[in-house]
């Protein structure tokens, strides 16, 4: 349970998950971008 308590209280924690939800954020908006325009190409 310890491991859990520091890993919350832990802001180095934080930034990681912001940062990797922010590139995946990114990474969906090219894959829904790119999909959109493949479409209407066709």
């Amino acid at each position: 349970m310890n491991f859990f308590t520091m890993l919350f209280n832990d802001p180095v924690v934080y930034i990681s998950i912001i940062g990797l939800s922010v590139v995946l954020g990114i990474c969906g908006f090219y894959v829904y971008f790119f999909i959109k325009n493949i479409e209407q190409n066709n």
